[in-house]
C-alpha cells in the first residue's frame, strides 16, 4: 500500500534508526535513513523531497529544530518529531513551532506508522515528492529543495515562503485552499493578516505567469472571499 511513498528518517542512535528503517520498510515505504542534520540536507538536495520526514531533536550538530527549518524552507514537508523528551512543554513547542506529531522514545511500532499514515491520508496530491525536480507540464518544473522553478527553460528563483505556497497549493491541486490555511501552515508562530498574504500570492504568480497572464498560462487562481487554488492549465480546460 505505501511502496510509493518515500520517506527519511534523521536519527542519531544506530540501533532506533536501525529499527525504524526496518519497520517502516516492511510496512511497504521507501526509506531514506541518516544520522545528522547536514548528511539529510546532502540527501535531500540530491533526491529531492520525500513524502514525510521522521527526525530526532537532539541530533549531533545541527538539531532538529534547526534542520526542520532548513526543511521547510523546502517547502511544506510534514515532519514527526522523535524525542526522547516526554515533557508536555516539549511537545507543545515541537507542534507549534514546526512538527505535524510528536512520538515519545520508547515507542510502539505499530503506532509509529499508524501516526504516518495518518498524516499521508490527508494530502491529497503528492507530486511534490515525485522527484528531484517536480515535472508539472511541458512548460513548467518546480526544484523545491533548491527553491526555484524553471519556466519555458528559464531559471526562476523563488523565496522560501513562495516556495512554501506553492508546495501547499500543489499537494491540494484543484483545491481550494483558504487563506487562513495557508497563513497557519506558513507563518505558524506568527501574526499574520491575509494583505501580508495577497502581497506573496501576487509576487508567486508573477513568477509563475510572467507578465502578461492569460486563462491558458495560469496556474495559480484566485477564489475571491474563498481562496487560492494550483490547476495544470490542460486540466482546468477539461470538462
Amino acid at each position: 500500500m505505501n511502496t510509493d511513498k518515500r520517506l527519511m528518517i534523521v536519527e542519531d542512535d544506530t540501533t532506533t534508526r536501525r529499527l525504524l528503517q526496518s519497520i517502516l520498510q516492511q510496512a511497504g515505504f521507501e526509506v531514506t535513513a541518516t544520522s545528522d542534520g547536514a548528511t539529510a540536507l546532502a540527501a535531500l538536495q540530491k533526491q529531492g523531497l520525500p513524502h514525510l520526514v521522521v527526525l530526532d531533536l537532539g541530533l549531533p550538530g545541527m538539531d532538529g529544530f534547526a534542520l526542520s527549518e532548513r526543511i521547510k524552507r523546502m517547502g511544506d514537508v510534514p515532519i514527526i518529531v522523535l524525542s526522547g523528551n516526554d515533557k508536555e512543554e516539549a511537545k507543545i513547542q515541537g507542534i507549534q513551532q514546526f512538527a505535524d506529531d510528536y512520538i515519545t522514545k520508547p515507542f510502539n511500532p505499530k503506532e509509529v506508522v499508524a501516526r504516518i499514515e495518518r498524516i499521508l491520508s490527508r494530502i491529497t496530491d503528492y507530486s511534490y515528492a515525485q522527484g528531484r525536480v517536480v515535472t508539472i507540464d511541458e512548460h513548467l518544473s518546480i526544484d523545491f529543495a533548491n527553491n526555484r522553478v524553471v519556466m519555458e527553460g528559464r531559471e526562476i528563483t523563488l523565496t522560501p515562503i513562495e516556495t512554501n505556497l506553492l508546495m501547499i497549493l500543489l499537494r491540494n491541486k484543484g483545491q481550494v485552499v483558504s487563506p487562513n490555511t495557508l497563513i497557519a501552515r506558513v507563518w505558524p508562530n506568527e501574526e499574520v493578516y491575509e494583505d501580508r498574504l495577497r502581497v506573496h500570492m501576487h509576487r508567486l504568480r508573477r513568477k509563475l505567469h510572467g507578465a502578461a497572464e492569460t486563462d491558458q498560462q495560469q496556474y495559480i487562481y484566485t477564489e475571491r472571499g474563498v481562496g487560492y487554488s494550483f490547476h495544470v492549465p490542460e486540466e482546468s480546460k477539461q470538462p
